[in-house]
């Protein structure tokens, strides 16, 4: 059969490999220095001999680049397509310099080498900058969000990306643009693609900014798109509660007509669905309740969720929540009740040893302790996640975005970032920490790193789409 990746999700979980290798995207926090930064291979067989150990390191050998999410030239949405053939190039958009990267896999995946790099003033041309998700499309092109215009101002666009001489062919949107942009997710069987919003690149690379008017400087919407047509039909504006809602994910069984966003300002969880009018709507399923506390930046610390992730049977959402310390597992069988069956704190802002006072929690009777695997403390909080195929083992690592760990985890800043892994019980539900699994990205001639976002060689449950006519 023609093309890459899986006939379904059904059969990428069943019938994918074990994963052997990891990408690991990693953030260099001192550009004083002559350091750039990488792509780390990590190798997690447990059979080899390299186990636990970083085994490659691709340096951009530029500055400033703030790399933060990346994706793949061809996906499982061209499975069984004449148009793509092979899973062999990275996509690597750098938030901080508009560079896109483009990382040969095809020639030794262990160590991969960059190919082609887009230079900024192409992006510019287009009137795009700050690119984040990445995305391939059925047709073999490369589709990337953009948060801003060439001036660092809001808007949300999108990218195209030739998919055999990886040159920026244009914009994908025809006619008016969302005010703001962040990550997307397109099902052509329904006519629809849906992106999030983060904020103003201008004023995100500033970092935390308590005095910012956050309605002026960060979006609180969600919007809709069709696909054939390539026009914004519909924006939902999730109100106070619903602000800054980042990771977006539809359900992977590409039949079913439904999704899960989340937001990180307030910590909540939003469904999107269509009503029997046919209109796009949004619920909040899932809040994090806030905690009162003292010695913050305010009266209570609200959770910010950061990143979200389904399994690929549809049956497990996991968030991050960045400011209290935990990952949470939900059951969605039921998409409109999800229900906990998972949680596991791995860091924070509350734990024992924190100068922040709980005056109120209305989860917890006790604070969480400070997490130590193999002698060495993790410091920060889980934030970017990465499921198996076969959804028993869960990725984490703890860095966000380097202006907001600094202000946040000046700690993890100093000492860098680790991947944890989490076993799961994928029948009743249950998170446990592998007390044997640590890579720590703080030691070594390039540390202290901050690392971000995972994937594997063979695809995963994020950056993978299904189409209908796949399966």
């Amino acid at each position: 059969m023609p093309g890459p990746g899986y006939a379904s999700p059904i059969d990428a979980m069943k019938n994918g490999p074990r994963e052997k290798i990891l990408y690991v995207i990693c953030i260099q926090p001192d550009q004083s220095e002559e350091k750039t930064d990488l792509l780390a291979t990590v190798d997690v067989d447990p059979k080899s001999p390299t186990y636990c150990q970083i085994i490659h390191k691709l340096r951009t050998q530029r500055k400033n680049d703030e790399l933060h999410h990346f994706g793949w030239n061809i996906c499982s949405s061209c499975h069984g397509k004449e148009c793509c053939s092979k899973r062999d190039k990275i996509v690597m958009p750098a938030l901080g310099s508009d560079r896109i990267y483009i990382v040969d896999t095809g020639k030794n995946e262990r160590e991969p080498s960059i190919y082609k790099v887009i230079e900024a003033e192409d992006m510019h041309k287009v009137n795009c900058s700050f690119p984040h998700t990445t995305h391939c499309l059925a047709n073999g092109e490369i589709m990337i969000s953009t948060l801003g215009d060439k001036n660092g101002e809001a808007k949300g666009d999108f990218i195209l990306l030739d998919g055999k001489t990886f040159e920026i062919k244009g914009t994908w949107t025809k006619g008016k643009t969302a005010k703001y942009g962040y990550d997307f997710w397109y099902q052509p069987h329904f006519d629809v693609m849906v992106s999030s919003e983060w904020g103003k690149p201008n004023q995100i690379k500033k970092g935390f900014d308590p005095t910012c008017n956050y309605s002026e400087c960060y979006g609180q919407s969600l919007n809709f798109y069709s696909w054939s047509k390539r026009e914004l039909i519909q924006t939902i504006d999730l109100g106070l509660e619903g602000q800054t809602p980042l990771e977006i994910r539809f359900l992977h069984d590409p039949l079913k007509k439904e999704g899960f966003v989340g937001c990180a300002g307030y910590g909540a969880i939003y469904r999107f669905y269509t009503n029997s009018d046919g209109k796009w709507v949004a619920d909040r399923v899932i809040h994090v309740k806030p905690k009162k506390v003292s010695g913050w930046i305010g009266e209570y610390m609200q959770g910010i969720i950061t990143d979200i992730l389904i399994s690929l049977d549809d049956k497990y959402l996991y968030f991050s929540n960045w400011t209290h310390g935990d990952i949470r597992q939900y059951d969605i069988s039921d998409p409109c009740h999800p229900k906990l069956t998972g949680q596991i704190f791995l860091g924070g802002k509350l734990l024992s040893d924190s100068e922040i006072k709980v005056l109120e929690d209305p989860e917890l009777k006790e604070r969480p302790q400070p997490i130590h695997v193999k002698g060495r403390r993790v410091y920060g909080s889980p934030q970017m996640m990465q499921l198996s195929l076969d959804g028993k083992r869960l990725y984490v690592t703890s860095s966000l975005y380097s202006p907001l760990d600094k202000y946040f985890y000046p700690d993890l800043v100093q000492h860098g970032s680790v991947l944890l892994k989490v076993d799961i019980d994928t029948v009743n539900g249950g998170l446990k920490l592998d007390e044997d699994f640590l890579v720590d990205f703080g030691i070594g001639p390039d540390g202290p790193l901050l690392a971000h976002e995972i994937r594997y060689p063979g695809g995963d449950c994020t950056s993978d789409i299904w189409l209908a006519d796949s399966n």
